[in-house]
């Protein structure tokens, strides 16, 4: 019985064992199955995520392929386009030499026509000649004839007489050629004695122009020098009256200018506010105005020195002063006072020579040329003004004629008057010392300024660029800005009237207001 109770709970443990065992290996299965769900869930999404990638990448490369092809493809098509710009470059190249070759084979076709035409003039002549020699041939033999009763002697004679006679003609003929060839080969040789002397003898002489060169000592300075904007470079031009070319050329800054007397004063300006580091446009006015007035004083003393160096007294300073402006001054090219200075020692030595006054020759001499240096404009020419000015400040009357005619302009009446006449050619006529070119474009841009100043409202004006530009500064209480406008308009229309020019001119109007006031 026991046996029985034993094995029917052994059956009964076994049976509930089983459930147990069955409902936990659901359970486990259960939770293997999410499990393997969760898995298999973020195996897609990994796979989902490594396809996006795997896309994403396939979509660089393809988008990096397309652009390399297209980089390629545009290479390629400009490499072509200029191929075919180089192409259209060398037949527009051959067509033009197609066409310069035929212009040279109309102009052969013309010379062979030429030819052709003074081939059959002179065939004609030959033919012409021919005829003649035929008929003198046949007058010859109709002589001969007639002769044939002469004695031996006297055929001889006519024979004789009748060669000379074609002698002398030939040879008259043939002594004219000789005397014709030997006069065009005597002009050629006494050209080239005449050029072969003038080269050898010729020296080289120093020419002004119308650049200066202002040297820094670093390329740094040359931003303090342009400023904000520009605004210290504008500032120099304007009170200078002169153009700064600042370029890439290495430590250095470019004056231009056709006054000499301008370029000296914006030299100096730039040295000082260079020196002084302090480079503004306030500071600018007043270093330019101080080097204006240090500039005037050196005048004076320019003109005291040359006077002291020749020996000449007594001058008025006024007279002095001109003196001085000639150093800043050029004629045709030529310094006006080293000029001046070599035509007063010119006149001293062959007014000594002559035995008349040394003295007063050198004074003529020294002062002929005062009239170009006249700051104010004037209409007569520079030999009447300096006689002008020679009589109104007292000079003896033989250098006042002297100065009036040595350009031939009133009649000589003092003895020095011819020797001042002849010295100032003598100056002027050394090889390479003048340039009349420099001299015409100078009075061109003087002329510039002067038509300019002629409007009313006008208180400056510069011409830069070699005459390419003309800078107009009006005063701001009478001119407006709508004035201003017209102004301009108005100065061009009268420089296209009155004056010859190459090219354009740009007119630049001005117009700056200004408030000035002082704390005591």
């Amino acid at each position: 019985m026991e046996i029985i109770i034993y094995i029917v709970l052994l059956a009964v443990g076994g049976g509930v064992g089983f459930l147990l065992t069955k409902t936990m290996f659901k359970g486990s299965l259960s939770k293997f199955e999410d499990e393997a769900r969760a898995k298999s869930n973020n195996i897609l999404k990994e796979a989902e995520l490594n396809a996006e990638a795997a896309r994403k990448n396939k979509m660089l490369e393809a988008k990096e392929f397309f652009i390399k092809q297209k980089g390629e493809f545009e290479e390629d098509v400009n490499r072509r386009r200029n191929q075919m710009v180089q192409n259209e470059n060398k037949l527009k190249q051959q067509q033009q030499q197609v066409s310069k070759m035929q212009e040279q084979l109309s102009r052969k076709e013309a010379e062979v026509e030429t030819t052709k035409q003074n081939l059959e003039s002179q065939i004609s002549i030959v033919a012409k000649k021919k005829e003649e020699a035929e008929k003198h041939l046949a007058q010859q033999q109709q002589q001969l004839t007639r002769i044939a009763n002469l004695s031996v002697e006297e055929a001889r004679e006519q024979l004789v007489e009748s060669l000379r006679n074609e002698a002398g003609t030939k040879a008259a003929a043939h002594i004219k050629d000789i005397m014709e060839e030997a006069k065009m080969t005597a002009t050629k040789e006494a050209r080239k004695i005449i050029l072969t002397t003038i080269q050898r003898t010729a020296h080289e002489q120093a020419v002004e122009n119308c650049v200066s060169v202002f040297n820094l000592e670093s390329d740094d300075i040359k931003g303090k020098i342009i400023g904000r904007e520009g605004r210290n470079i504008r500032a120099i031009e304007a009170a200078t009256g002169v153009e700064l070319i600042v370029d890439d050329t290495p430590e250095a800054i470019i004056i231009s200018g056709f006054d000499p007397v301008r370029r000296e004063i914006a030299r100096l300006s730039l040295h000082r506010l260079v020196q002084d580091g302090r480079i503004h446009p306030a500071r600018i006015e007043e270093i330019v105005a101080k080097t204006r007035k240090n500039i005037e004083d050196e005048i004076v003393e320019t003109g005291e020195r040359a006077a002291i160096d020749l020996g000449v007294h007594g001058l008025n300073p006024e007279l002095i002063k001109m003196i001085g402006r000639m150093k800043y001054r050029s004629s045709y090219g030529q310094n006006l006072l080293q000029h001046s200075r070599e035509v007063a020692r010119l006149c001293a030595t062959m007014a000594a020579e002559l035995g008349l006054n040394a003295k007063l020759a050198k004074r003529a001499g020294l002062l002929h040329d005062i009239g170009k240096v006249w700051p104010e404009e004037a209409e007569l020419p520079h030999a009447l003004l300096g006689m002008e000015l020679a009589k109104k400040y007292k000079e003896h009357p033989d250098v006042v004629n002297a100065i009036g005619a040595h350009h031939d302009e009133i009649e000589m009446t003092a003895m020095i008057s011819p020797i001042i006449q002849s010295c100032d050619a003598i100056s002027g006529s050394r090889p390479g010392a003048r340039r009349e070119v420099m001299d015409s474009y100078i009075k061109r841009l003087r002329e510039l300024e002067n038509l300019a100043l002629s409007f009313d409202g006008v208180n400056q004006c510069y011409a830069i660029q070699a005459g390419r530009e003309v800078r107009v500064v009006v005063d701001a209480d009478k001119v407006g800005d709508e004035r201003a406008s017209n102004l301009a308009f108005e100065i061009s229309s009268k420089i296209e009237k009155e004056m010859q020019y190459p090219g354009q001119i740009k007119i630049t109007v001005i117009r700056e207001k200004r408030a000035v006031s002082f704390a005591k």
